[in-house]
């Protein structure tokens, strides 16, 4: 299991404000003890091949793996030109993130390609966007497996540039999508446990739903301000909200019970990577997460003699 860093305290800065480049977080994640750069398709300002691979020199000359792109197409709009071109951009993404992690490595984990379902439309009925999703993502797999990329489906709240929270949000909706997929070489899961919090679900309900289809992990935690309930924080639909009392901090110390939840993970096998997402509250915080997940790696993926 290795480890790579989100830098969700800059996405708006670098994605959306345009007030940091991706090769500014590059340098700025020299001084953190990860192995990997997780990227985000918004970081780019082009999907040229010089520039992708200038991103990717960087990211190598820094020291990194490049494990992870995360993506968020939209494959539940009720627009069918929007929903053909959500898919034919994820196709190119695919060849990027092969393009930005490299040749591939004997023994290493492949990269992982992230996909959602997309926006819950309130007029998209819950069978008709299933039945969407299935399908692209089916589509996808010939053009993952073209280039020895793995689709990672996550359990997601809501890309930060989106009108609507993710269609597949509920567990039971995710799993609908993820278990109508046989796929287990080219497809599988990212899991996020703070996601599944939001959702209102349980999220070692959830892992042990996955634990077999699990290819990477996000990690990060959340915690209730004071005075404040989970049930105080459900809303009508029976879902969380990005609420101000539910805030991230650092991993191992908020909702998430990762003693478990690596237990799980240990118990199947797991051998890909973890993600850390933080950071909101300093790059001071996301160095103790990092510190967090390797001695949670010791303890539990590290092989012990005698």
């Amino acid at each position: 299991m290795k480890i790579a860093a989100f830098p969700k305290c800059y996405i708006d800065d670098i994605a959306g404000r345009r007030t940091m480049s991706v090769f500014q977080w590059i340098d700025m994640a020299r001084e953190l003890d990860a192995e990997g750069l997780e990227m985000y398709d918004g970081f780019f300002t082009s999907l040229a091949d010089d520039y992708i691979d200038h991103v990717g020199e960087a990211i190598h000359k820094a020291g990194f793996a490049m494990p992870m792109l995360c993506c968020s197409p939209d494959f539940t709009n009720p627009d069918p030109d929007v929903r053909r071109r959500a898919w034919d951009r994820e196709c190119e993404l695919i060849r990027v993130t092969r393009r930005l992690a490299g040749p591939q490595q004997p023994g290493q984990p492949r990269p992982a390609c992230r996909v959602l379902s997309g926006q819950r439309f309130p007029e998209v009925p819950l069978e008709q966007g299933i039945a969407w999703v299935v399908d692209a993502i089916t589509r996808l797999i010939p053009v993952a497996r073209e280039y020895d990329v793995v689709l990672a489906m996550e359990n997601h709240y809501k890309d930060g540039f989106w009108k609507y929270p993710e269609f597949a949000q509920k567990k039971e909706v995710f799993l609908s999508i993820v278990n109508a997929i046989p796929e287990r070489v080219y497809f599988g899961v990212q899991y996020d446990p703070s996601n599944a919090i939001v959702a209102g679900d349980d999220p070692i309900d959830l892992l042990h739903a996955v634990k077999d289809r699990v290819v990477t992990m996000h990690a990060s935690d959340r915690y209730l301000a004071e005075g404040t309930t989970l049930d105080a924080l459900r809303q009508s639909d029976g879902t969380l909200g990005y609420s101000p009392n539910l805030r991230h901090g650092v991993t191992g110390k908020g909702l998430n019970n990762y003693d478990v939840i690596f237990a799980i993970l240990r118990q199947a096998g797991y051998a890909g990577w973890v993600s850390i997402e933080d950071g909101m509250n300093g790059m001071d915080e996301m160095r103790e997460s990092i510190a967090f997940l390797k001695r949670m790696r010791d303890k539990y993926f590290t092989p012990r003699r005698g």
